[in-house]
């Protein structure tokens, strides 16, 4: 007799340097994470674009990877995507069969999300916007953060802290939600949505 296999799924925080991908992903990983983070040395500088957290002293150079058991059949991956430029590359790898991803948003420098909100929608992966408040602040109204984005109204955003566990799956649940949401009109219209 064959075990049984759990079916897998992925899902991919993505977004710039320093926004809290691998703290999320640290936060909610039932198992102990794995992590690619090296010093910033000075070969990053005028390559990566640090502005607004001048202190950070590490980067992720390949990707961070969690899991979380949702249930005895299904297992999702985290995948933590490395947000300087120079590593944008690996990300068509790392999103390849994603049940989809969280674009991860610093509520301080919200325009350094543009380019990861492009990356999904030109590839059709369904996305939910996790707006990181630091210090638990974020005085923007999230329908302006919407409007700001030029976001479309069926993309989830939610407001998190990214080191806050029920933070976190509030914004893994409004992904997984929106997914399942585009999987059943897909079976309803039989065509992709």
């Amino acid at each position: 007799m064959r075990p049984t296999r759990r079916p897998r799924r992925s899902a991919s925080p993505a977004g710039s340097a320093g926004v809290g991908k691998t703290t999320l992903v640290g936060t909610i990983s039932e198992t102990l994470p794995l992590r690619t983070e090296e010093l910033i040395t000075e070969a990053s500088v005028g390559v990566d674009n640090l502005a607004g957290v001048e202190q950070k002293t590490t980067t992720t150079v390949a990707m961070d990877f969690g899991r979380i058991t949702l249930s005895q059949a299904l297992l999702v991956y985290l995948f933590g995507a490395p947000g300087p430029d120079r590593f944008w590359f690996m990300w068509d790898d790392l999103s390849r069969g994603a049940l989809g991803a969280v674009v991860l948003a610093d509520a301080r420098r919200l325009d350094s999300c543009f380019a990861s909100v492009d990356f999904f929608e030109h590839r059709g992966i369904p996305f939910a916007l996790g707006v990181n408040c630091f210090d638990g602040q974020c005085e923007e109204d999230p329908e302006e953060i919407r409007a700001a984005l030029d976001l479309s109204p069926d993309v989830p955003l939610v407001l998190c802290d990214a080191r806050d566990k029920e933070s976190v799956k509030a914004v893994l649940l409004a992904l997984l939600e929106h997914v399942m949401r585009g999987l059943a009109a897909e079976v309803s219209t039989g065509q992709p949505v």
